[in-house]
């Protein structure tokens, strides 16, 4: 049974050290514990500070790719490598290294195809008011999205096993967080999550402010939702528009009745456009279901594809 701790990284030269120091390279269970550094186009040191520390292996990008480039190409380099186990971390220590066996527990005893690092953030004392009420509200749109129970969506100490790592595949430029918790949920693994502790640490580089974002969250969340429940969205967004056009025909036919049409022709123009507008749109969520049907079975393709170039370097090797 081989573990191997995945470190994105982005000019972390300077926290890097510490990190590599705190990974447990015995755990009970575990055979062999490996480190894989990722090194997103960092213009410092970071590369070779990972050597230098004992990361067993680095995958470096020429350029900037983001963190959700960064994860795929880690659990990409880590089933390659063999592993049965993958854990996510952050570089900067926000998240002990001693308590990644607690972590993979779950995934050892086979409880768990994924397990999420719960921060408890409502109780974490340097997040500022806004960022806990923004991270707390964002986990309860994962949740009702996923159909998982996961407390702490953004929480990038998480642990998969090698079937939901080959299943995963994140399309969002912006992080993979919230995406692989609602993948998993949609593709029915197993999800849990644990209490953990963590630290404050520097500002995130993923965002300038609170509303970049709360925004670029909302689009994620709403861009897979969509990917995943196309019929759900477009009857929605479909149905409202037809019972608006319905709701104005029916107020023109009123004042038709009564032989008072005089002004009200706006309320049919809109009400024809509306009606034609819900309809494409219900049109839209048929084949947007159908591409959806596509979409499922070409990613069953690829795990199959993955798995079985996997099996057979293997057997060559």
């Amino acid at each position: 049974m081989k573990l191997i701790v995945q470190i994105p990284c982005l000019n972390e030269e300077a926290t890097l050290p510490e990190t590599l120091k705190a990974i447990p390279r015995t755990i009970p269970g575990i055979d062999a514990v490996e480190v894989l550094v990722i090194d997103d186009g960092s213009t410092d040191a970071t590369s070779e500070v990972a050597r230098a520390h004992g990361a067993d292996h680095i995958v470096r990008f020429t350029r900037r790719k983001g963190l959700a480039a960064g994860f795929m190409a880690g659990l990409d380099a880590c089933v390659r490598l063999g592993a049965d186990v993958i854990v996510n971390t952050d570089a900067d220590a926000q998240y002990a290294g001693s308590e990644i066996p607690r972590l993979i527990a779950p995934i050892l005893s086979g409880e768990a195809d994924m397990v999420i690092g719960d921060r408890e953030v409502g109780q974490v004392g340097h997040f500022s008011w806004p960022k806990r009420r923004l991270q707390t509200l964002g986990s309860w749109v994962v949740r009702k999205v996923s159909g998982t129970n996961v407390p702490d969506a953004t929480s990038g100490f998480r642990a998969l096993n090698r079937e939901a790592a080959l299943r995963i595949n994140i399309v969002s430029e912006f992080t993979y967080t919230l995406e692989s918790i609602i993948q998993a949920g949609k593709k029915k693994m197993a999800v849990t999550h644990l209490p953990i502790s963590s630290r404050h640490t520097r500002p995130s580089r993923l965002f300038s402010s609170t509303w970049e974002y709360l925004k670029r969250s909302a689009a994620t969340i709403l861009r897979i939702y969509a990917m995943y429940e196309p019929f759900k969205v477009f009857v929605l967004l479909g149905s409202a528009l037809t019972a608006g056009g319905l709701a104005l025909g029916l107020r023109y036919a009123w004042f038709w009745a009564h032989g008072d049409i005089r002004g009200h022709l706006q309320s049919a123009i809109l009400s024809v456009l509306l009606l034609i507008l819900g309809f494409q749109t219900l049109q839209w969520g048929i084949m947007a279901d159908l591409v959806a049907s596509n979409r499922k079975l070409l990613e069953d393709l690829l795990y199959r594809v993955r798995k079985g170039e996997l099996e057979r370097g293997d057997r060559r090797g």
